[in-house]
């Protein structure tokens, strides 16, 4: 008998696992940053890389306790001047990082409950339509950071 009871409680820990998504294993989000905000009034902006080596997904939304409201979106030139739009959701492609930079898509975080100072951290959590969701840790940095390799937001100085 025990070992019958053995060999069910073992195949059904093995169902659960096939029950959990493959494809959350798959996605990884890295190099999660912010930049100084001087007063909570104004909105904050998130970038980070989200990989994915298994199939396709989608960003379908983020949120923190940090701000009233977190969306998706998407900066772009418009005779000449950057503008923001809001975006329902971003596709996640193998092989195709995700790169959510100053001058593309980013988070953008409205209703802070305090201004983001230099050096402090943040949880962000990510929802995707297949994948689990994932919450990292975002680090504040300097008004003037670039991340390494990063061009910058065209048509600005920093």
């Amino acid at each position: 008998m025990r070992r019958w009871l053995g060999l069910l409680t073992a195949a059904g820990c093995l169902s659960s696992a096939v029950a959990v998504p493959a494809i959350a294993a798959d996605i990884t989000v890295t190099g999660a940053w912010s930049r100084v905000t001087p007063i909570a009034t104004i909105p904050a902006v998130v970038y980070l890389t989200v990989t994915d080596t298994g199939a396709p997904d989608q960003l379908t939304a983020v949120s923190t306790p940090i701000a009233q409201s977190a969306s998706l979106h998407q900066s772009h030139m418009v005779n000449g001047l950057m503008v923001m739009d809001a975006v329902a959701s971003l596709p996640v492609a193998p092989g195709q990082p995700l790169i959510l930079s100053p001058d593309g898509y980013h988070v953008m975080l409205e209703g802070l409950s305090q201004p983001l100072a230099v050096g402090e951290q943040f949880p962000l959590t990510l929802t995707f339509a297949h994948a689990a969701p994932i919450t990292v840790t975002v680090t504040v940095q300097p008004m003037a950071y670039l991340p390494p390799a990063s061009g910058g937001m065209p048509g600005m100085k920093m």
